[in-house]
């Protein structure tokens, strides 16, 4: 199993600075992150909307160590949000944040993340889009799903993220279903241990198509994060079963990962949704691309031979 090897790679000083100095990284990193800065990123999401396409836009970074980092985040989606208004979009491009961005690991960082990512929520629903939050490892999640259900308070359409690999997140899904939230389902993408999370990738599998289930027939939105065409199959079927028009779930995939099937699935009729990341501080989002699909890793691995 290289997935593990390679999300311990991620928390890895030593194999950033490697990975950072081979001179075919920045090509390869390019397939995923489109950009480095709010100028880059901005025709990025042009030319994608023009395609039929929408988007959810990550700044990526984690490793926020003080305030001041947390509130640089925080400022750096409000020039986001700033940069997307002339656009006229609305949820068509809509953000993720990652609540660690938001000083969430910091001495009180529960209320310190809760008053960053606050006004960037409010920004959002000022030009017609909305924020997921994204969920991190399963020690962060209490803090993550409170922060989430006080959002909604004032902006109900704040949506979340669960994890297919969690034990935990069947009953997630019911309470959130029951509540009629925005939720996307993905697989999981970080190092959890066995008390908490299976391991295996059918049990995940059936975890997820158990979870997917009871989205669908519950009063929320779902959101179908996953390449894996039989579950994309799976969450078209639950759908029809659940009596879901095209507009009430979508898909969505990473960015330069699978983009004939992106535009297949807007073809007819889909809302498809762009996972679209950019930035400097790019590695650990890089290294759980490469964990999370054998594909990505003989991608990165075959372009390192070739070009390096």
């Amino acid at each position: 199993m290289l997935g593990p090897v390679i999300l311990a790679a991620s928390r890895s000083d030593r194999m950033r600075r490697l990975i950072s100095a081979a001179p075919v990284t920045k090509q390869v990193v390019d397939r995923f992150i489109p950009g480095e800065d709010v100028d880059d990123i901005v025709p990025v999401v042009r030319e994608l909307a023009d395609q039929g396409l929408e988007l959810t836009m990550d700044v990526v970074g984690e490793d926020i160590t003080n305030p001041v980092q947390a509130a640089a985040a925080r400022d750096a989606y409000l020039e986001l949000v700033d940069r997307l208004k002339p656009l006229e979009l609305g949820t068509r491009a809509e953000m993720s944040v990652k609540l660690s961005m938001f000083g969430q690991a910091l001495e009180g960082g529960h209320e310190l993340a809760l008053s960053n990512v606050r006004p960037v929520v409010e920004a959002a629903a000022e030009i017609g889009t909305t924020v997921t939050l994204d969920a991190e490892d399963h020690t962060t999640l209490d803090s993550m799903f409170a922060i989430h259900e006080e959002l909604r308070k004032d902006f109900p359409q704040t949506g979340c993220v669960i994890q297919a690999y969690l034990f935990r997140t069947e009953a997630d899904a019911r309470r959130l279903a029951e509540s009629g939230s925005r939720v996307r389902l993905v697989k999981g993408a970080y190092k959890e241990p066995a008390s908490v999370a299976y391991q295996g990738k059918h049990e995940i599998d059936r975890a997820y198509v158990r979870v997917l289930r009871t989205l669908m027939k519950g009063e929320g939105y779902p959101m179908i994060g996953s390449h894996d065409p039989r579950l994309i199959a799976i969450g078209q079927e639950l759908a029809h079963q659940a009596g879901r028009k095209l507009d009430e779930y979508e898909f969505q995939m990473l960015y330069g990962i699978r983009t004939d099937e992106h535009l297949r699935l807007a073809a007819e009729g889909h809302r498809m949704r762009v996972y679209t990341a950019y930035g400097t501080d790019w590695y650990g989002y890089f290294m759980r691309r490469l964990a999370e699909k054998p594909a990505n890793l003989r991608f990165f691995a075959r372009s390192m031979i070739t070009k390096g």
